[in-house]
């Protein structure tokens, strides 16, 4: 019994181990069954093999060691022996088959390590349930499951990650609630959300730099927009000293962003942009639309409401909207505060920060328009929160170029390369596009398109490609999903087909830019998909 026991726990330590790609699908959905399932439909050949692999491990290591059983003395040896190959066999084909430069790599949070033990204890409880069925029924069925069983692999995880549900919803429950404790202990506290189909984390930075000026401002790092992530912050990160907190609020389902206001209770509600990012979990722009307004349906009654002017949907919602609200954009006739006199070069932008009775000129190193009305709308907040004019455009002049966010870096040989490979969308990709044609000689764009538009997938790619077609010379596109529509957008607008080249992966891309490319070129990374969407 004994014997077959250390059996069980091998293949179950095994597959695990071998399924370590499957466990990343997991994290990087946010523990989310539908997407998680989606990812592996996505990429079902990389989400099967690790378990096709173990399983035929199995078969082998079983008959290897019946053919060697006729000596019972030596029974403890080879069992022990074959769950020692089964765990080195599954570590090795899950390091195999786990992504080798993981934008967002695994990480082995207090969650996964959970996940992991209740994982080890359900596939080692599965296995000896099938083993002991073998003994009494000695039926093929029963023996052809115990092999098969590594090939459900991508079924069992999510079964694992259902059982450990309930526990995860109360550990998530208890750190939420102390997190909405220690803010609601801070009367002092000023909380801004911010929202928006695309530029949160842009306007999340800028803001932070400009109210820096004046306030010790907490900002949720890097990309945190999730309950999870910005309850992590305000529990290890919100000092005594801090007089604002500033949260971006993501989404892909309807009701995030009023959980999200559940915990933040925000006064300031910043809504960005809406358009059509997330399809594929919000399937409609409409139920899009209704979730980022989610954040200014929470705002209390005295709650301030800041819209980016698009003349489209937020302005229709700045419309629409009874508390008290302000809106910032390029129209000195519709909008509280806008910019004139905007000059855009290689270098940067200079404008005039202007309102109904000040104007004061300013400059950034952040690139083309839409940083511009970003900054207007942390400019319109800032003045409402008692910065002067001349607090702002020291901010302004301080703001760093946001990382991945149409950043440009210099490489010492003289190739520009600008760096816009987070989360693209049609418009912030025009805007880049407008960005790429200020500069000289030989430009260059390498995208994979972009994703998560749902039905709407190929038709905005093939825009894509027709808007990409004005502003480069050569373009590489990454992936062959997406490449067709591209392509097909490019041809129409007469983009010659030499000048095209489809690759496989980012590293046969950056190849061919060493052969192509040269002192004083171009190069635009326009969007660089999540692992769970590389092909």
């Amino acid at each position: 019994m004994f014997l077959s026991i250390l059996l069980c726990m091998g293949i179950a330590a095994g597959c695990l181990l071998a399924g370590r790609i499957l466990l990343h699908y997991f994290q990087l959905e946010s523990y989310q069954f539908p997407g998680y399932f989606r990812t592996v439909r996505r990429n079902l050949l990389k989400s099967m093999l690790p378990g096709i692999c173990m399983m035929i491990l199995l078969a082998v290591s079983i008959q290897l060691i019946s053919l060697n059983l006729t000596d019972s003395s030596r029974q403890w040896y080879l069992y022990l022996a074959e769950t020692i190959i089964l765990i080195a066999g599954g570590y090795f084909i899950g390091k195999s088959f786990s992504e080798k430069k993981a934008k967002k790599a695994f990480v082995i949070t207090p969650r996964v390590k959970r996940l992991y033990a209740t994982s080890f204890i359900v596939l080692s409880l599965l296995t000896f349930l099938l083993m002991l069925w073998v003994r009494s029924k000695e039926t093929r069925v029963a023996s052809a499951l115990i092999l098969v069983f590594p090939a459900l692999l991508p079924g069992l995880i999510a079964l694992c990650g259902l059982l450990a549900w309930p526990l995860e919803k109360i550990i998530s429950e208890l750190y939420f609630r102390d997190a909405q404790r220690i803010l609601k202990e801070r009367d002092d506290l000023l909380r801004i959300g911010i929202t928006g189909s695309w530029g949160k984390t842009s306007v999340k930075f800028i803001l932070g730099t400009i109210l820096g000026e004046k306030y010790q401002t907490l900002v949720t790092p890097a990309s945190y927009n999730t309950p999870m992530g910005v309850t992590k912050v305000i529990r290890s990160r919100l000092e005594a000293g801090h007089r604002i907190f500033i949260a971006e609020m993501g989404a892909r389902h309807v009701g995030d962003i009023k959980e999200m206001c559940r915990l933040v209770h925000p006064q300031i509600g910043i809504l960005t942009s809406v358009g059509p990012q997330h399809l594929d979990t919000f399937r409609t722009l409409e139920r899009i639309t209704k979730t980022k307004y989610e954040l200014i349906d929470a705002l209390p009654a005295d709650g301030k409401a800041f819209f980016a002017d698009d003349d489209g949907i937020c302005r229709k919602l700045y419309n629409q909207t009874e508390k008290r609200k302000y809106i910032s954009g390029l129209d000195s006739n519709k909008d509280d505060v806008w910019a004139e006199e905007i000059a855009y070069s290689p270098e940067g932008s200079s404008f005039l920060l202007c309102t109904a009775d000040r104007k004061i000129p300013c400059c950034t190193q952040l690139l083309g328009e839409l940083n511009i009305r970003n900054i207007l709308l942390c400019a319109s907040v800032a003045l409402d929160l008692g910065l002067t004019m001349e607090q702002i455009s020291r901010g302004i002049r301080k703001i760093n170029p946001i990382e991945h966010r149409l950043q440009l870096i210099r490489h010492p040989g003289g190739l520009n390369v600008i760096d816009d490979a987070f989360n693209s969308n049609i418009r912030g990709a025009r805007q880049a596009f407008d960005v790429l044609k200020q500069f000289p000689k030989q430009r260059i764009v390498v995208t994979p398109g972009m994703v998560e538009l749902g039905e709407r997938e190929n038709e905005m790619n093939r825009e894509f490609g027709q808007a990409m077609a004005d502003c480069c010379d050569i373009a590489i596109l990454v992936g062959k999903k997406r490449s067709e529509a591209i392509r097909n957008g490019l041809q129409e607008k007469g983009f010659p087909e030499a000048a095209v080249r489809i690759v496989s992966s980012l590293t046969e891309a950056t190849e061919i830019l060493k052969e192509i490319s040269g002192a004083g070129d171009t190069v635009l990374f326009e969007n660089d998909l999540p692992d769970n969407y590389t092909e």
